[in-house]
């Protein structure tokens, strides 16, 4: 592992990090953008007073921080980066393969570099069922890897193409505190509400500070989910959402679209067929999170000092 000076100097001064995933750079966002949005994310962290660590793999090796070079690499159009969850992480390694992290593998490589605050944008989770099955044996490493790494997560929820109710029952299964900032409905990514509430409230960084403190004090169990709803200036037109949404969802079924690639499929259809609204949407409420995830950590290394 490959720990930036900054960060490592922050770590060692047990000041506030935040740790950031680059799958969203790599694989979730236009080339020439991508670039641009890695750099605003980083700059955010900064503003409200943390240091940023964006992690990936290069030249099989983890890389915890990344220089301006790496971060050229990362996002350029042919970089051919493999999508690393926790599980890719080993083979990744011994074939030095260059990846980029998703949620559970950035969470992994966090926690094991002593990060404890990460920002993203939706975490994964249960997969709608097929139209012609019951239900979804599809679920998102991130749930499993949520429920056994003490990380927060600050995110805008889960995607509305994914099965909200079935990955709160698993969350709450796996007994992972889901906080709303600032809101008591469960964030949908694009939207700020979906039919499904949130278990508790935070108010403020500190409330949510006090919280993971209180949790983390049990010992070593599972992270924190915080959720924070997208901007509202920012938050998709429900008439385009719920339009893209079934249009998608028969894509899906008339190609006879399975597992793994159900979500990409979905997600670039909402890309392509809104205009560009669902990238600024996606780029706003990422922005909005990691913002919120340094507050939180500069309130946890204030109680902590």
């Amino acid at each position: 592992m490959r720990v930036t000076e900054e960060v490592a100097a922050a770590l060692a001064d047990g000041g506030p990090v935040v740790a950031l995933e680059s799958t969203l750079l790599a694989h979730g966002l236009p080339p020439g953008r991508n670039r641009k949005v890695a750099t605003a994310v980083e700059d955010a962290v900064r503003a409200a007073g943390a240091v940023p660590a964006t992690i990936a793999v290069l030249d099989g090796q983890i890389r915890v921080g990344l220089t301006s070079a790496d971060l050229d690499r990362l996002c350029a159009a042919d970089a051919g980066l493999a999508k690393l969850s926790a599980r890719d992480l080993g083979p990744a390694l011994a074939l030095s393969r260059d990846g980029a992290t998703t949620i559970a593998g950035t969470s992994v490589i966090a926690y094991a570099a002593g990060i404890g605050v990460f920002g993203t944008g939706g975490l994964g989770g249960v997969h709608l069922p097929p139209p012609d099955e019951a239900l979804s044996w599809d679920v998102s490493a991130d749930l499993d890897v949520l429920a056994g790494t003490p990380v927060t997560v600050v995110c805008s929820g889960v995607k509305s193409v994914l099965d909200i109710g079935a990955t709160l029952e698993v969350l709450e299964t796996k007994s992972v505190p889901v906080l709303g900032y600032r809101s008591d409905s469960f964030p949908a990514f694009y939207r700020r509400e979906s039919p499904f509430s949130v278990p508790w409230r935070v108010d403020t960084p500190a409330e949510a500070a006090a919280v993971i403190t209180a949790h983390r004090s049990r010992g070593p169990g599972s992270g924190v989910l915080l959720t924070n709803p997208i901007p509202i200036e920012h938050e998709m037109d429900r008439g385009l959402h719920d339009r893209l949404l079934a249009e998608g969802m028969a894509k899906v079924a008339e190609d006879e679209v399975r597992g793994g690639d159900v979500t990409p499929v979905l997600l670039e259809h909402f890309h392509t067929a809104s205009d560009g609204v669902s990238l600024d949407a996606n780029e706003a409420l990422v922005l909005s999170n990691v913002a919120l995830a340094a507050e939180v950590a500069v309130a946890l290394a204030t109680r902590d000092s």
